[in-house]
This record gives structure tokens, sequence and C-alpha cells, in this order.
């Protein structure tokens, strides 16, 4: 079942909703759509999970307003989707930038409503090299290789990123359903998003994550780096790392029965 929520005055997203049992909320990644999660929502409700999606302002079927990326206000985006829902004991599951924007939720917003986390792949703690961080792309880089070729050819640098994605080959017309994807989201709103990705620093936040939590990554993650993980278990030992040997950044595709059946353990330990 799909609905909308007002998350502020003239801003609505959507929100994909099936299933009946513990709640879990899906957050998507760069630049994609709720529909990513499609081979998690054919098969978690059957095992008692209430498959809950939605789609960031700005993507899929969400309103696509000019101004909203940074993470504080996409945080308060799933706060207002958690409340309208009235989850109270849910499960955030957030993939690469839906990662980040899951843990910053959890700080910003003391973890309200959410019983467990799962960061999937995740763009955290930070997606672009600092000071005693050496990961991912420079902020140069970020800029020369993804912000700039949008403004000139969106579509083949949508194609260029979705053909790191996966570490192992998939059919064509997947790939071209999944390139699909991206193009639904807005142009401008794709450009701020990298822009929070290339800016936000999460790396104060992570040590308050009290929850129970899953990390779940690809060794051959090319687009957010498996050291990511490595960081981010360091910020939360605690928490459980799941590692996909033989995925790329798409674990939820490459390495799909696994994945699947992974998230359904932590869901229901």
């Amino acid at each position: 079942m799909g609905r909308y929520v007002q998350v502020e005055p003239n801003v609505k997203v959507y929100v994909e909703d099936i299933g009946e049992g513990t709640p879990v909320l899906f957050l998507h990644g760069w630049p994609v759509n709720y529909k990513m999660f499609e081979y998690q929502l054919n098969v978690l409700p059957n095992h008692g999970i209430r498959t809950i999606a939605m789609d960031f302002r700005g993507y899929g079927l969400s309103d696509k307003p000019s101004t909203g990326y940074e993470y504080d206000r996409m945080a308060d985006d799933v706060r207002a989707v958690i409340d309208d829902l009235g989850l109270t004991d849910a499960i955030l599951a957030g993939f690469s930038m839906g990662g980040a924007i899951a843990a910053h939720y959890m700080a910003r917003h003391q973890g309200h409503g959410v019983s467990k986390l799962a960061l999937l792949s995740a763009a955290a703690p930070v997606f672009t090299q600092r000071d005693g961080y050496p990961y991912g792309l420079t902020p140069d880089e970020l800029n020369e290789q993804i912000i700039e070729p949008i403004f000139t050819d969106r579509a083949k640098l949508l194609d260029t990123f979705g053909g790191m994605f996966f570490a192992k080959k998939h059919s064509q017309p997947f790939m071209q359903w999944f390139h699909a994807l991206g193009m639904e989201a807005s142009s401008y709103g794709t450009i701020n998003s990298a822009m929070a990705l290339r800016d936000e620093d999460l790396r104060g936040e992570l040590e308050t994550i009290q929850v129970p939590t899953a990390i779940f990554h690809g060794k051959k993650d090319e687009i957010c780096p498996f050291e990511f993980a490595e960081e981010v278990h360091k910020a939360i030992p605690s928490a459980e790392m799941v590692v996909f040997e033989e995925s790329g950044h798409g674990a939820f595709y490459d390495e799909l029965e696994k994945f699947n059946a992974e998230l359904i353990r932590f869901i229901q330990s």
C-alpha cells in the first residue's frame, strides 16, 4: 500500500508499506529510490515482517523541492514518516546515503521509534576524505567525477556510476531498470544530495548509537570502500559485522539470498 506523508509545508514524501509484523523502514541510496528494495519487498513480508520503504524528497514518487537535501532535513523527513506511521519499535535499515542518514537520524532524534539499526553499504562515517580519514574520494574528485558531469550528461554519469555498483555481472535488462531508477530523481536533488555526501561528517555521532546494530558491507565495494564499514565498527564496537565477500556496493543483489537471509535473521533475533 502506498501513501504520502507531509514532512513540511508543501512537501510530501512517498511511502510503500506492505505486510504485517515487525516493522522495517528502508532508506534508499543515491541516486535511486525505494524500488531498489524490490527484491526485499518480495520476500520479507512472507516472514512476518512489515516492510516499509520511503522515497527521500527529490527521488522517486516524492515531491521534488529545490532545497532540503542536507542530512538534518532528510533525517527530519524520516522522523515525520516514523511519527505518521506510529512506529515505536522499528528496525531502521539504510543503504549507502540512506545509511548515513539513518545513522544521523539516530543521533539527531535519539533513536526515536527505532529498536535496531541496519547499516547497508553505508556512506558513513564520511563519504569523502578528511584529515585522519583517507578513505573514498577527495572532495575535489567527487566534484569532478560526480557533481560536474550531472550538469552536462546526467544519464551518462548514472550509467558510469551504475557500472561501479555491482561486483557481479547482472543481466542487461536489470541494469537498464536500475539506471532508470536514478533517472526518476530530480537532477537538482541528485546534485544537492551529492554535495551533502561530500560535506557531511558523522564521526562524532556514531558513538551515540545505543540500539543493536548490524553492518552489512561488500568486500569489493568500489563506491563505499570496505574501510568505511571498519571505521563504523570501530565507532560502534558492539555492532555485528556481516561481510559479503563476493559483493560490491550492491550486496543487496550481488548476494541476494545471503543478504535477505542475514537481514531476516537480524530482524528476528
